[in-house]
């Protein structure tokens, strides 16, 4: 999503090992092929969930909804770092054993800093990333946002309004 899609790149730009999760298979060849993630896992594949367990050492949770937190501690190494980005609507659930036994944390971050605001824009210019995104005119803005609400939007829209007849 949005958010997802620059956690992969900057995360991939960092030399880090990305693994995707996402709950369908609908964005793996966009993840493992344009936005170079290693591994793609899909949440509702109980197996390959299991496949998976203890195997990274953290995870931005980008989703902003409410989903099974227990299913992604699973995934967590010992002392491994849930690290929530996307605010639910309504309480997460999830069981406190694996969590204390694992040593496992989960924190949550809305923004950094002016500071760090300001090294992650020169890291991202450094490394010549870029947001994925779909421009569309003004007239298409209603449409686009219908879109959003259903979800049908690949990472984010961007209205040109200098390319728009605004009369």
């Amino acid at each position: 999503g949005g958010v997802g899609h620059l956690a992969v790149m900057m995360a991939k730009a960092m030399g880090h090992h990305v693994t995707v999760i996402s709950s369908s298979d609908r964005k793996r060849k966009e993840a493992l092929l344009h936005l170079g993630a290693d591994a793609y896992l899909v949440s509702r594949d109980e197996a390959a969930m299991a496949g998976a367990a203890e195997s990274l050492d953290y995870i931005p949770g980008t989703v902003p909804a409410v989903h099974p937190v227990g299913k992604y501690l699973a995934l967590l190494k010992t002392e491994g770092k849930l690290v929530l980005v996307g605010a639910a609507p309504e309480p997460l659930q999830f069981e406190s054993t694996p969590l204390i036994l694992g040593r496992k944390t989960i924190t949550g971050s809305f923004i950094g800093s002016m500071k760090e605001i300001e090294e992650c824009l020169k890291f991202w210019t450094e490394n010549s990333l870029t947001s994925m995104v779909e421009i569309v005119k003004m007239d298409y803005a209603n449409k686009a946002f219908e879109r959003m609400e259903k979800n049908d939007v690949q990472y984010r829209f961007v209205l040109d309004v200098n390319g728009s007849n605004l009369d």
